[in-house]
């Protein structure tokens, strides 16, 4: 007698039945990308100053590329805000430090958004040939956009910003900020693609593992290229330059309400200096340059402060590049974010008003709006208003080119300082309100990428810490330590030519979007074919 045929509609007995072993595996792996998007975002972040880890990068982007590859866009978009979390979260954490974590976890919420756009393209390429190329495209296209918008764009923590030093450096004076971020990223990407290729073919020679390897080695052959554009040569000679690091009676947000004894901190500094000066015990600066509120009383409208700057600068016989709030109209305008240059003969002489304002803290957009939220909003009480011009300081035959605090981030902002002739960048900055946070660190590695990307030194002087002598080829000549009162004395060159970066502007930038854009297009052609080639 024959068995009983199984019916067909009961399938479940013929199939194979999983073990609860291989059940349990499968959550486990689902969860396997996630959290390699999240570890890239926080390798990111570890390779960020004051970590000297700058060269975990590429792996932080070889991680993120083993996640994304293969993955659709609307999976890329989560995993790529998962990565943006994972390296703004730690990142920006000094943005809640006085106001709590209302601001720093909605800046990061928003700004990770940026991540998981460049999360769907970068996986929608992963596909293509040569798709290390485009996604590192895409990367610096997503880059370029977080640089403009909203409210003038946030670029800190661009991927250039953490590599103040290492093998990738010299590229800043090929191609900005842009092809020193892509080049880190290419070179991530293209590890993760020979690695993929390789753990499929075990075979090192094959074309697609070389191909992966040749685009992974080539920024770090093109930055060993590049080192002969650092040069901290003294083109125009050398000026003799002194930073006045003044120091708070008090850390965090009422630092404002000090405002007088701030002003008497750095005028105090400058006479000990002078003092050391008349007795030998220090040289006689060129020029001095205060930092970013060292008056935030108004020297015009207040006689007192207007004495007690023109006491300093006549004591220290050197102008002074003087950061202060003005207000116009005899204090009835708006106010100004001011580097006033204060010449000990003549008193002011010229002015620098910031141009790229801060938003949430030197003016509120949609006030109204945003005090659904938080009341907090109404501690910025009246916007300052922007500048609009570049302006050099000639100081005893040394252009200084002021880039207020903030500034720095903007690719813009630098360079067109060093377009209208800054032999010397300065960076006035006041950390005061960001307490002991990496915030100073962060900022310090812009400026010591800005000092390539332009061969120019960088001055970076500051309320509370670090204060810094940066050279040209971005090492740091000297620096103060945090929350300490101290007067900085260096001899820097001083230097007129201009980088290719500098006389290229935004041409780099707009040729990498452009690899984006030209990937994106054809991810989305070979997409439109395959479905009209379906039955």
């Amino acid at each position: 007698m024959s068995a009983p045929i199984t019916p067909l509609d009961e399938p479940d007995q013929l199939a194979p039945q999983p073990s609860s072993t291989s059940r349990g595996r499968r959550p486990a792996r689902a969860l396997v990308r996630p959290a390699a998007a999240a570890l890239s975002g926080l390798l990111l972040y570890a390779s960020f100053p004051p970590r000297p880890l700058w060269w975990l990068a590429p792996f932080a982007f070889t991680v993120l590329g083993l996640a994304l590859y293969g993955r659709r866009a609307w999976a890329g978009l989560g995993l790529g805000y998962l990565a943006g979390l994972g390296y703004l979260l730690p990142l920006l954490v000094w943005t809640g430090v006085e106001v709590g974590p209302g601001p720093w976890l909605g800046l990061a919420a928003v700004e990770a958004l940026f991540i998981a756009a460049a999360g769907a393209g970068i996986a929608y390429v992963s596909r293509l040939p040569l798709a290390p190329l485009w996604a590192a495209g895409v990367w610096i296209a997503v880059e370029a956009a977080r640089a403009r918008a909203p409210f003038g764009g946030f670029p800190w923590g661009k991927v250039a910003f953490g590599q103040p030093e290492g093998v990738f450096l010299p590229l800043a004076a090929v191609g900005g900020t842009p092809l020193l971020g892509f080049a880190v990223v290419l070179c991530g990407f293209g590890l993760a693609d020979a690695v993929r290729h390789w753990a499929a073919l075990r075979q090192l020679l094959d074309r697609r593992v070389l191909t992966a390897a040749v685009l992974a080695v080539m920024p770090v052959v093109a930055g060993f290229a590049a080192l002969p554009l650092v040069d901290n040569s003294a083109e125009d000679g050398t000026a003799t330059v002194a930073l006045i690091q003044g120091n708070v009676p008090r850390m965090g947000l009422d630092f404002a309400s000090q405002r007088r004894a701030v002003l008497d901190y750095h005028v105090r500094e400058t006479l000990k200096l002078a003092a050391d000066i008349k007795a030998g015990r220090a040289e006689q600066p060129d020029l001095v340059l205060w930092p970013e509120n060292s008056s935030d009383i108004d020297p015009y409208l207040n006689a007192d402060a207007y004495d007690e700057i023109d006491r300093a600068a006549k004591a220290i016989k050197a102008p002074i590049s003087v950061g202060a709030v003005v207000t116009p109209e005899n204090g009835t305008g708006s106010p100004l974010n001011q580097q006033i240059l204060w010449d000990p003969v003549r008193g002011p002489v010229d002015t620098y008003n910031k141009r790229q304002l801060q938003p949430f803290g030197e003016y509120m957009p949609y006030r109204s709006f945003f005090r659904i939220f938080s009341s907090d909003v109404d501690l910025v009480r009246k916007d300052f208003v922007p500048g609009h011009k570049p302006a050099d300081f000639e100081m005893a035959g040394t252009r200084v080119g002021p880039v207020t605090c903030y500034e720095a981030a903007f690719d813009w902002a630098v360079r067109d300082q060093v377009k209208a002739g800054a032999q010397i960048i300065s960076v006035p900055s006041n950390n005061a309100t960001f307490d002991r946070s990496e915030m100073t660190y962060q900022q310090l590695a812009m400026s010591r990428v800005r000092a390539v990307e332009h061969s120019r030194a960088v001055m970076v002087p500051v309320t509370t810490g670090v204060s810094a002598v940066i050279r040209p080829d971005g090492s740091i000549a000297r620096k103060t330590k945090m929350f300490t009162a101290a007067a900085l004395v260096a001899e820097v060159p001083k230097r007129s030519s201009q980088t290719p970066a500098t006389r290229l502007g935004t041409l780099p930038e707009w040729l990498l979007v452009a690899v984006a854009a030209g990937g994106l297009g054809w991810a989305a052609t070979r997409t439109v074919r395959s479905r009209r080639s379906r039955p």
